[in-house]
C-alpha cells in the first residue's frame, strides 16, 4: 500500500516535472517551430529562411550585388509599397469614423480632423501617403523605361506595372470624393464629364440616340446622372475594397514575376563592373553541401537561369530586407513630416447649386484637364489612350539589347535624352504660349465644325510634334529604343509643363493668370 502510494507520488512528480520542464521550453520551442530551418546565421539557412517564409518566399534567396545598388533603383518600387502599406493602416483607422452618406460623410470628417485624438494627424499622413505613392509609381515607371527594364523577359510584367499604375490613380481618385466637400465634388464632376466626352464625337456624327458610349461611361462611374448618394457608396466601395484587392492581386504577381524573370535587370557585363566580390561575399557558400548529385547534361534554355552563376550575389537575408526596411523607414518619415506641416484640405460641404470656379480635378489629371479644355474627347479619351497603348507596345517593339540595366542606354544615350527634353519643353511651351496669345480655332471662327476641332487641337498638334520627333529620333539612331526614349522623354517634358500650368496658371473659367492675385474680385 505505501509502496504503491509512493510509486503514484514519485510518477505525478515527474509528470510535473516534466510539464514544468516543456513549460520552460515553451519559448524556444516556439521560436524553433516558426522558423524550421533555424536561426539564419549562415548563406544555407539564410535561404531557407527566406524560401520557406509565406511572407519572403516571393524574394529570390540570393540577390546580384547589382540590384542592390542605390541609383539602379532608388527604391522606387519598395517606396510604392511603403506607401501601400501606410495607406492600409491608415485608412483602416478612418473606416472607424467615416460615414459614407451625403448626409454625414462631411461632418463625419470634421469629427475626424477637429474631434477625433490625432484623427487629422491620421487623415494627413493617409492623404500624403497617396500622393506619395502616385509619384513613386511614376517614378518607377520612367526608372523602369529609362534602365530599358522592360526588355525579355520582362515584357509582361512592363503590362502588369501599367495596370498597377492605372489602379494606383483609381485609388486615388475614388478616395477624392469622399470628404463630400466642394473641392471634391467639383473634382468628380470634372471627371464624370471627362467620361462623358465621348458624346463630343457622337453628338457630331448625330449618333448618341443609338450609340451613347460616353453616357454609359459616366453611369458606370457614378451610378447616375449627376454626383450623388450612389456615386459616394460606389465610389467607397471601389476605394475601400475592390480596388485594394485588384492592387495587392497584380502587385503580387508583379513581384513574383520579378523573381521568375531573374531579378532585376542588370547590364550583361555587370559583374566585371563590379569588380571582384569582397571578403563578405566569397566564398558563396558558406556550408559544406550535404547533398550529391550527378550532372546529366549542360542544356541551353529560355529561363533567365541559364549562363549565371552565384558568384556576384548575397544571401537576401538580410542585406535585402535591411535595404528595404531603410525606403519603407525613409517613406514612412517622409510622409510623418508632410503631415505635421501641411493638413490634408477641408473646404465647405459640398453644394451643386454653387459651382467652383475654378472647378480643377486632381493634380495628377490637371495636364489631361488642360487639354481637355480644347477638346474633351482628344483630351480626356484619345490621347491618353494613344499614349497607354504606346507604353504597352514599347517592350514588344523594342527587341534590342544594348544599354540594358544602364540609366539611359542604347543608341544616343543620355544625350538624346537632353535634346528630347528641350524639344519637349520647347514644343509645349511654345503651343501653350500661342494658344494663350491668341486662341485657337473656335475663337477664330465660331462656326467651325465640332469634328474639326476635335482632329485639329493644341494636343493633337503637341503629339504630333512628338511622334514626328520620335520618327526622326529612331532614324537618325537606326534605333527603335532611340525613338521610344525621344518619345517618352517628350511625354513626360509636355505632362509636367501641362500639369504646372494646369495647377498654377489656371483661374476662373480656365482663364490664364500669371498670380492667383489677378483673380477677378481681388
Amino acid at each position: 500500500m505505501n509502496q504503491s502510494a509512493t510509486n503514484k507520488a514519485t510518477t505525478e512528480e515527474a509528470a510535473a516535472r516534466r510539464f514544468r520542464e516543456n513549460l520552460r521550453a515553451v519559448p524556444g520551442r516556439l521560436r524553433e517551430t516558426m522558423f524550421r530551418s533555424g536561426e539564419p546565421r549562415t548563406d544555407r539557412t539564410r535561404s531557407a529562411f527566406v524560401f520557406g517564409n509565406v511572407f519572403l518566399h516571393l524574394h529570390a534567396v540570393r540577390a546580384h550585388r547589382w540590384s542592390l545598388r542605390w541609383p539602379t533603383t532608388w527604391g522606387l518600387g519598395i517606396g510604392a509599397l511603403s506607401s501601400l502599406f501606410v495607406l492600409i493602416f491608415t485608412g483602416v483607422l478612418l473606416m472607424f469614423y467615416y460615414k459614407p452618406y451625403p448626409d454625414v460623410a462631411y461632418l463625419s470628417i470634421k469629427d475626424i480632423h477637429y474631434v477625433v485624438p490625432t484623427g487629422r494627424f491620421i487623415r494627413n499622413i493617409h492623404r500624403w501617403s497617396a500622393n506619395l505613392m502616385v509619384v513613386i509609381v511614376l517614378l518607377h515607371m520612367a526608372r523602369v523605361f529609362y534602365t530599358a527594364a522592360y526588355r525579355a523577359p520582362r515584357e509582361f510584367n512592363w503590362v502588369i506595372g501599367m495596370g498597377l499604375l492605372a489602379l494606383t490613380l483609381g485609388l486615388s481618385f475614388t478616395g477624392y470624393l469622399l470628404p463630400w466637400d466642394q473641392l471634391a465634388y467639383w473634382a468628380i464632376t470634372i471627371g464624370a464629364n471627362i467620361a462623358q466626352s465621348p458624346r463630343e464625337v457622337t453628338d457630331a456624327l448625330g449618333i448618341t440616340e443609338w450609340f451613347d458610349v460616353g453616357g454609359i461611361q459616366k453611369l458606370l462611374l457614378l451610378g447616375a446622372e449627376e454626383v450623388g448618394e450612389e456615386a459616394l457608396i460606389r465610389f467607397y466601395l471601389f476605394h475601400v475594397m475592390i480596388l485594394p484587392l485588384l492592387l495587392v492581386a497584380l502587385m503580387t504577381v508583379h513581384f513574383w514575376r520579378i523573381r521568375k524573370d531573374g531579378g532585376l535587370a542588370r547590364p550583361a557585363d555587370a559583374d566585371n563592373r563590379l569588380g571582384s566580390p569582397s571578403s563578405d561575399v566569397y566564398p558563396v557558400f558558406t556550408e559544406a553541401p550535404q547533398k550529391t548529385y550527378s550532372l546529366a547534361a549542360l542544356v541551353k534554355g529560355r529561363t533567365p537561369a541559364v549562363g549565371s552563376g552565384p558568384e556576384q550575389t548575397i544571401p537576401a537575408m538580410p542585406h535585402l530586407m535591411i535595404a528595404e526596411a531603410a525606403v519603407f523607414m525613409l517613406t514612412v518619415a517622409l510622409s510623418v513630416i508632410l503631415a505635421l506641416f501641411l493638413d490634408a484640405p477641408l473646404k465647405e460641404v459640398a453644394n451643386p447649386a454653387v459651382p467652383e470656379n475654378p472647378a480643377k480635378a486632381p493634380w495628377y489629371f490637371l495636364g489631361l484637364q488642360e487639354l481637355v479644355s480644347h477638346s474633351a474627347f482628344m483630351g480626356g479619351i484619345g490621347i491618353p489612350s494613344i499614349v497607354l497603348i504606346g507604353l504597352a507596345l514599347i517592350p514588344y517593339l523594342d527587341r534590342e539589347t544594348e544599354g540594358t540595366g544602364i540609366w539611359f542606354g542604347g543608341p544616343g544615350g543620355g544625350r538624346l535624352v537632353l535634346h528630347s527634353a528641350i524639344f519637349g519643353l520647347a514644343a509645349v511651351l511654345a503651343i501653350e504660349a500661342f494658344v494663350i496669345r491668341f486662341g485657337w480655332i473656335r475663337q477664330w471662327w465660331t462656326a467651325t465644325p465640332q469634328l474639326v476641332i476635335t482632329l485639329i487641337n493644341p494636343g493633337t498638334l503637341l503629339t504630333l510634334l512628338y511622334a514626328c520627333y520620335s520618327l526622326w529620333s529612331l532614324k537618325k539612331y537606326d534605333s527603335t529604343r532611340a525613338g521610344a526614349l525621344a518619345l517618352f522623354t517628350c511625354f513626360v517634358c509636355g505632362f509636367v509643363v501641362l500639369t504646372v500650368i494646369g495647377t498654377y496658371f489656371r483661374g476662373p473659367n480656365w482663364d490664364f493668370y500669371w498670380s492667383p492675385s489677378q483673380w477677378p474680385g481681388h
